[in-house]
């Protein structure tokens, strides 16, 4: 072992000397051990060193067995460095010269392939480089058990998250390339090749040699790299994208030819299952069915009686008596009397034995029956085909086309409900990645009423329905209605599964590149879905069902099923029609046919009655696919305008609301542009750090819904195209509201962040009201603190139309705005502490924009004045803002005023309030007194009416003066008068007309006593 690592060290330090080194070595040994006895040809092999800097090397032999024998060949000098082979023939160290390879074998010449995979081939290295720090710091190892798994044909990465590299280092004498087969169909999973050099540096590459295209599902690609000379390291590293709770479907690898090594001194024997019949092969064929070999065969060996065995396989298995999963039923075509019946058929290849005990026989063929009718569009001809409707007619499949009215025009598409024949524009498939067994089967099968999942030969076969249409035509009617939406599928279907069944339903656009729209996993009961297509373009839809995704050659499941009831795709250009729509007709005064159709301008509805285009009214929009009719025109809602082409509904900013008698107006001006929001970081059960990142625009700029989210996990070829057409295969999605999953660069080592299922929250502006539901959407003020302040949250309600498998309703979105002067003017949104992905139930999102803002215009009821003290003959009077102040902009605080004012000295302060105490005291007396005498007058008056009923006065002794007596000054009283009493006395006295002396009467009971003074 010493001896090992000495001459390690000195080949990698002195590697000029290793040819004499190795000759000295030689000359040594044999020298010591020349009592030992001669070496043969099967005692030793030859070997090349390793090449000096002049591009030579020497050929020496090595014993098998060091000691064992001596006398061995001596160093001869070997074939220049860049010698090679070509394929089918091998070096043949003895004489140094390329001989073919036997049969049996096959050799690349200069190269080498990996195309078994029953284990992983020695040379190749699993690195599962996922060491992130989790949420509390700690060092997350839960990737040691993620590798690529070897599936027998193919290699599989991991399906998880973690970051798994597999390496394979390989010394090229000369320049070569290294290229493999692949399968990327799901783009939630960061796939890249790159190759390093022995110093762990990066080889230069561009993006289309760095990132792998993405590939439809079920196809191959091809992925091919130049290598220079000397050590070069591959990398085949995947990275899972798995923050949304689903699985991602893995990268396959088979087929890994590298060219460039020096020589090959041997051939590859074909592996089992496989075949070479002729010497100097540079590959071997796969077995036919019904046959099998061993390792090394030069031809097939078919299978025993009662045996059965699929392309390559390595040997037979024994055929089980037929069951129920052996055999199918379809309906046959319509005769020429309109019947068709149903045929049970064998799955092929039949791998089952009917005429055993206990084996199923295929059922008796079914009875004829009426055909179904044809499908809306269609008619059916004089042999019950069916055969679409000429242009410019329509039919709803049961009766003779007819052309459309005058003022109408046809509603071409396809409506597809009746399946007694596969439509010529579809076609079915079926595909394994792991075998070709299946590629001749129909993935599915015409029932009637619905379109079923065929058989398949295994459990795990893609089965593959599609539909192509080359265009879309927007109907003249519909041209100002359309927006971005150019068509429409929606299709109707249902799953019934035991096992881990997954049904696809993807779009491919141009032939560019298939794009998972929408899976549902499981059993699902029968449901409709929807999608737009926002480009006029080509387009093929394709819905793909598995039964499971494990490796399962057999059919366990063939119980599990999917059905498509019906399929409708429209403003398909070559579609037909099923009924016609009332459209606009050209003006009176056109040379043009009245009858003719013309599109109606942007904004403008067609009027029942006279079929002439007419404006919407303002702050309307016009209904999607709804053209003719006042109901064309929807009300927008609450705080709400329309755009000029009455396309869309938005906010301009402005709100209005009235409480307690007081109207406040909200200018939301500075809140316009798009904010964006990031959530998180949060981590998923392997410690993947992600965040959510939002993009909100609330209001202004026409409507337009100028938030936009994209991806970076795409094919990144499309980067290079030019023009529009590359931009419309960014991923990317726009609206009021969008979403982003991020994985940032610090948390796996990308060069960048990674931005992926981006995702439209909000693409209709519903309404803004004080209100906590509209229009079905409710906010949740109870996820966010109370506000502390006496003023409204103003909720903006959004929607998203398009459907999801969770959220069959689609998307809504509450932002409750909120004044806080504490907060800048552009303020910032959040979501709810309880769900911080800013959704509860994930369809409901619902976010807080707290801003200055937000608060409402300042009006005169903002502020107050406050008056100063007359100082110099002057009087100062300020304004001031009420506080807490609630308001901004608006109305301005009125500045600082002065205006001339008089002092008045005290002791003029101190005469004028003493003068206005009496004053007012002299009144309340004056008032005291009146009120007494008129209480007076009344008792007087009383009691003249009770002593004398007859209106007579009482007797008295004397009652008047005698001649010549003075009038007394006094009157006398019974009892002692009060000082009030004697000044009513005088009162009295004085007055002018009374001939009388003042009596004070004291009781009724003294009614009759006179007493006079």
């Amino acid at each position: 072992m010493e001896l090992a690592g000495c001459f390690r060290r000195f080949r990698r330090y002195f590697p000029p000397l290793l040819p004499l080194l190795l000759l000295l070595l030689l000359t040594a040994f044999t020298a010591s051990a020349s009592a030992v006895r001669p070496c043969g040809e099967t005692d030793y092999y030859y070997q090349y060193t390793e090449c000096d800097s002049t591009g030579s090397r020497w050929r020496v032999a090595i014993p098998l067995k060091p000691g064992s024998c001596s006398d061995l060949p001596p160093p001869t000098r070997g074939t220049d460095c860049s010698f090679s082979c070509p394929a089918g023939m091998y070096l043949e160290m003895t004489s140094q010269q390329c001989t073919p390879c036997v049969a049996g074998s096959y050799s690349l010449g200069s190269g080498l392939r990996f195309d078994q995979w029953d284990a992983i081939p020695a040379g190749f290295t699993n690195l599962a480089s996922f060491l992130d720090p989790g949420p509390n710091g700690e060092d997350v190892q839960a990737c040691n058990s993620s590798s690529w798994l070897p599936q027998g044909v193919y290699l599989e990465s991991n399906r998880d998250e973690c970051t798994v590299s597999l390496v394979y280092a390989v010394h090229l004498e000369k320049q070569g390339s290294v290229s493999f087969t692949y399968q990327y169909p799901d783009n939630n999973i960061f796939f890249e090749f790159y190759v390093q050099n022995e110093q762990c540096q990066e080889m230069v590459q561009n993006d289309d040699q760095k990132w792998i295209k993405v590939t439809n599902n079920g196809e191959w690609g091809t992925h091919t790299v130049g290598l220079k000379s000397g050590m070069n390291i591959l990398y085949w590293r995947t990275t899972g994208i798995l923050v949304g709770g689903k699985k991602v479907k893995p990268v396959l690898l088979r087929n890994i030819q590298i060219e460039g090594v020096a020589y090959t001194s041997e051939c590859f024997p074909c592996r089992p299952g496989w075949f070479s019949s002729a010497p100097g092969s540079s590959s071997c064929q796969p077995c036919p069915s019904d046959t099998f070999s061993t390792k090394g065969a030069l031809s097939c060996t078919p299978c025993p009686a009662h045996h059965y065995s699929n392309e390559g396989w390595p040997q037979c298995k024994v055929k089980l008596p037929c069951s129920q999963k052996d055999f199918f039923q379809v309906h046959t075509a319509c005769d020429g009397e309109g019947k068709t019946q149903v045929l049970y058929r064998w799955v092929e290849p039949k791998i089952c034995v009917e005429n055993v005990t206990g084996a199923a026989a295929l059922p008796a063929v079914g009875e004829r029956e009426p055909c179904p009718p044809c499908n809306p569009g269609y008619y059916n001809s004089n042999d019950s085909t069916c055969l679409p409707c000429p242009a410019g007619t329509h039919s709803d499949g049961t009766n003779a086309c007819a052309a459309c009215p005058a003022g109408t025009e046809p509603m071409l598409g396809y409506e597809y409900k009746w399946w007694n024949v596969l439509p010529s524009n579809m076609k079915t498939s079926c595909f394994n990645v792991g075998n070709s067994k299946c590629d001749n089967m129909n993935g599915w099968e015409v029932a009637g009423d619905h379109i079923r999942s065929g058989s398949g030969s295994s459990d795990n076969d893609y089965l593959i329905l599609t539909l192509h249409v080359p265009g879309f035509k927007v109907p003249a009617s519909l041209s100002a209605v359309t927006r971005s939406d150019f068509g429409q599928i929606t299709f109707s279907f249902e799953t019934a599964c035991s096992a881990d069944c997954e049904l696809y339903f993807m779009t491919d656009v141009n032939s560019k590149s298939t794009t998972v729209v929408e899976s549902w996993e499981g059993t699902k009961s029968r449901q409709s879905y929807s999608h737009s297509m926002s480009r006029n373009a080509s387009v093929t839809y394709t819905w793909a069902f598995q039964r499971t995704s494990r490796a399962l050659d057999s059919r366990s499941f063939v119980g599990d099923t999917v059905k498509l009831y019906s399929i409708s795709v429209t403003n398909a250009v070559d579609g037909v029609a099923s009924s016609c729509r009332a459209c606009a007709l050209v003006p009176r005064d056109s040379r043009r046919d009245s009858s003719s159709c013309v599109p109606c301008p942007a904004g403008f509805f067609i009027e029942g009655d006279t079929n002439r285009c007419l404006e919407c009214p303002p702050n309307t929009h016009l209904a999607v696919g709804v053209a003719s009719g006042q109901e064309a025109c929807v009300r927008c809602g609450p705080a709400s305008i329309s755009n000029k082409e009455h396309s869309r509904c938005y906010s301009d900013c402005l709100f209005s609301h009235t409480e307690n008698n007081r109207t406040l107006t909200f200018d939301l001006g500075l809140m316009s542009d798009v904010a964006s929001l990031t959530v998180g970081p949060s981590f998923t059960s392997k410690g993947t750090k992600y965040l959510h990142l939002f993009h909100l625009k609330l209001c202004g700029h026409q409507g337009e819904p100028a938030a936009v989210c994209m991806d970076n996990v795409t094919d990144v070829s499309s980067r290079d195209e030019q023009g529009d057409d590359a931009a419309q295969f960014v991923n990317s999605v726009n609206g009021f509201i969008c979403q982003s999953t991020v994985i940032p660069a610090d948390g796996r080592g990308f060069r960048t962040a990674i931005s992926s299922q981006s995702v439209s929250l909000a693409d209709t502006f519903i309404g803004a009201t004080v209100e906590a539901a509209l229009d079905g959407v409710e906010a949740a003020p109870d996820l966010f603190p109370a506000s502390s302040r006496d003023l409204p949250d103003i909720n903006f309600f959004y929607r998203s139309r398009k459907a999801t498998a969770s959220c069959e309703q689609g998307r809504s979105s509450v932002v409750s705005v909120r004044c806080d002067p504490e907060k800048s003017e552009r303020g910032e949104p959040a979501v709810p502490s309880s769900c911080p992905a800013g959704t509860c139930d994930g369809c409901t999102f619902h976010f807080l924009w707290q801003s200055s803002s937000a608060c409402p215009r300042c009006t005169e009821d903002d502020y107050h004045q406050i008056e100063g003290a007359c100082k110099g003959g002057m009087q100062v009077t300020l304004y001031v803002w009420n506080e807490p102040k609630l308001c901004t902009r608006g109305v301005a605080l009125p500045s600082r005023s002065s205006s001339p004012c008089e002092a008045i000295t005290l002791w003029l302060k101190v005469g004028v309030g003493g003068g206005a105490v009496l004053a007012v005291l002299l009144v309340a007396l004056s008032c005291y007194f009146w009120k007494k005498n008129k209480r007076l007058e009344y008792k007087y008056s009383r009691l003249v009416m009770s002593a004398n009923k007859e209106c007579e006065l009482p007797a008295a002794d004397s009652c008047a003066l005698a001649e010549g007596e003075e009038p007394e000054d006094d009157v006398v009283y019974t009892q002692k008068p009060s000082l009030l009493r004697k000044l009513r006395a005088i009162a009295n006295k004085n007055q002018e007309g009374e001939s009388s002396e003042s009596v004070l009467l004291n009781t009724a009971a003294q009614s009759d006593r006179w007493v006079l003074g």
